[in-house]
């Protein structure tokens, strides 16, 4: 099979497409012909070596596509299902891969669109869950526009909560359908939140890391109502807590969007697609963020 992989760190052209072995599914575990694979900043990350050090790396955590073969045990999908999910150990951006945790895609959506769903839901969720949101809480979200923004803002309406989102003006329309409260970012951020919440927040949630703890502390009325997924560095500064994964993943949120998604409730849009072929630059584009939404690869 193609897969995505580097043996060197560096910019976008170390990325290759290479042959090989096609990867079997153990106990639990299912194989799909890969249709789409999602791009995060992580993959950037990890291609200029600011994350794991072992070489070569194959590349991506989250896949949609039909199901091709079952690892034993499993009784819950068919060959031939469309299912999502999370690559048991990378190596989503291939052919084929093998998926440890998925569900059924929504009848309504294309494979690109449910590529895009598991890393920003799972990280939105697992932030969601360790704040506490929940119904008639109040949730700031900084940086509500993007991939992991927009999943909060959904998955914490769909709790009852009531969402206030920062994000330029030019996507306010954008964050009303999601349900949120629209808030420019920048200088005079704090007074215009306080004009839709005079006591302040509840809760706060820092996906964009623009630098904004400080202000977020204050209105949720200190650091341990706030988190953050963006600013490892200003969390350890402002003794504010990091959310990351080796505390637990928020994986039973793919076995719920299925019916927020059909109900309406949920949607990320996809900002381009790439052939696997042009990964390289699926890169460079992602880096310079000039394509708002979710990059997906489509193998074949």
């Amino acid at each position: 099979m193609k897969s995505v992989r580097f043996s060197t760190f560096g910019g976008p052209e170390v990325l290759e497409l290479v042959d090989l072995p096609d990867p079997r599914p153990g106990p639990g575990e299912i194989r799909i012909s890969v249709r789409a694979a999602g791009i995060n900043a992580s993959d950037w990350k990890k291609r200029q070596g600011l994350m794991d050090q072992e070489l070569p790396q194959t590349m991506g955590h989250e896949a949609a596509g039909v199901v091709d073969r079952l690892g034993d045990g499993v009784t819950d999908v068919a060959i031939g299902d469309r299912v999502f999910g999370f690559a048991a150990s990378g190596g989503a951006q291939a052919e084929l891969t093998v998926l440890f945790c998925y569900a059924p895609i929504p009848p309504s959506l294309s494979f690109a669109e449910a590529a895009a769903l598991p890393a920003a839901a799972e990280t939105a969720a697992r932030a969601l869950d360790q704040l506490g949101v929940e119904s008639g809480t109040t949730v700031l979200v900084n940086g509500a526009s993007g991939s992991v923004g927009g999943a909060a803002v959904q998955l914490a309406v769909a709790r009852g909560a009531r969402v206030i989102g920062t994000g330029s003006t030019a996507t306010h329309d954008f964050l009303r359908s999601l349900g949120a409260e629209p808030v420019a970012y920048g200088p005079g951020m704090s007074d215009r939140v306080r004009a839709l919440a005079p006591e302040g927040v509840d809760l706060a949630l820092d996906v964009a890391g623009s630098g904004v703890l400080p202000e977020l502390i204050v209105l949720a009325g200190g650091p341990e109502h706030v988190i953050t997924v963006a600013d490892f560095a200003g969390a350890q500064e402002h003794g504010v807590r990091f959310s990351r994964g080796d505390g637990g993943h928020a994986l039973y949120v793919l076995s719920q969007l299925g019916e927020l998604v059909e109900a309406g409730k949920f949607t990320l849009p996809v900002g381009q697609t790439f052939p696997l072929s042009e990964v390289a630059e699926a890169h460079r584009v992602g880096e310079s963020g000039r394509v708002r939404g979710k990059l997906v690869l489509l193998p074949g």
